[in-house]
């Protein structure tokens, strides 16, 4: 951890190699012993249609180990690389340093994640340590950090920023089906299943719609306002949270009551919930299902955000066909 070459940073104790001073995996587990911190987030690619998995991350607060650095002037940025061979250029990233040092009341701090499930992070999941930034798309939270650098340039240095991202785009609120069946008997009830992805503006409802099967929606109304929504039900947190957990218990984590291990509120800020719905018996014919989200702010997906870059959340459709 260094103060950038190319800025006026100034920091008073630069940790690295070269001073003798690195923080290695010692130091970092003896800063955990007294700050180490536990939340569950999901871990998805910055625009993959489905979400990877649901994890829950152990680590110490990025800004404890920029503490130890004791930064003196000019700092307003902090760049992190990711360990690569020789002669190919790091994957990196970058965040304000405010929102390292500082986070709002119930949201979850910046990590230098060490564990994953209980267990060391393997190396396919970024192991031995990667960051996690939550509310953010994966492209932040990069695996085998190797160096971090204070900076006092104002402009992120993002490597998923090539493709026409914004890597400063946080987390949206999305639904998608999962495993919709294609083919069902007319007038018998079927369980169509989801997730729901939980964004910034948080999740109120799923919704589900219904319709005759035609190639396209109107124009004048992409994004199905019309259609014929219902709720379908968002499921409780589970009681078996599986991921390798003994007995599936959660830890005590930062999103849950000490007193009786549940989740302080439901659904969970940046975590996956499922849900479910019993459709009723439909007459033969093809049908358009979709599925959407509404945020904790009312607003129906693909709201408010629609550019097709940096968090993929068009509305799922599928196709279902109801034989008699």
């Amino acid at each position: 951890m260094i103060p950038d070459p190319a800025s006026n940073s100034v920091v008073e104790q630069p940790l690295s190699l070269a001073r003798g001073n690195a923080l290695n995996w010692q130091a970092l587990m003896s800063l955990a012993e007294k700050q180490a911190v536990r939340f569950m987030h999901v871990c998805n690619c910055t625009n993959g249609q489905d979400s990877f998995h649901m994890s829950l991350w152990e680590g110490v607060p990025l800004r404890e180990v920029i503490s130890l650095t004791n930064p003196k002037e000019n700092v307003r940025r902090v760049y992190y690389q990711s360990h690569h061979q020789e002669n190919l250029a790091p994957f990196q990233s970058s965040l304000p340093l405010s929102q390292v040092l500082e986070e709002p009341p119930g949201q979850l701090p910046v990590i230098l994640a060490y564990k994953m499930n209980g267990q060391p992070i393997p190396a396919s999941h970024g192991g031995p340590v990667r960051m996690v930034v939550p509310g953010a798309y994966g492209s932040k939270s990069i695996k085998w950090v190797k160096r971090v650098i204070l900076t006092n340039d104002h402009k992120s240095n993002d490597s998923d920023a090539e493709p026409n991202n914004d890597p400063e785009n946080p987390m949206k609120t999305r639904a998608r089906f999962i495993n919709a069946p294609k083919e069902i008997p007319s007038g018998k009830p079927a369980v169509l299943t989801g997730m729901a992805q939980v964004g910034v503006s948080g999740l109120k409802k799923v919704q589900y719609c219904i319709d005759p099967h035609r190639q396209s929606w109107p124009a004048e109304d992409p994004y199905r306002t019309k259609a014929n929504w219902r709720d379908a039900s968002i499921l409780p947190p589970p009681t078996d949270w599986g991921g390798g957990l003994p007995g599936g218990k959660l830890p005590p984590t930062l999103q849950t009551d000490s007193a009786t291990g549940k989740p302080i509120e439901w659904p969970l800020r940046y975590t996956i919930v499922h849900w479910a719905v019993l459709l009723p018996g439909l007459r033969p014919g093809s049908y358009d299902v979709c599925c959407r989200t509404i945020d904790g702010n009312g607003i129906a997906q693909p709201l408010p955000r629609t550019l097709p870059r940096t968090g993929f959340n068009i509305l799922h459709v599928v196709n279902l066909v109801v034989k008699s």
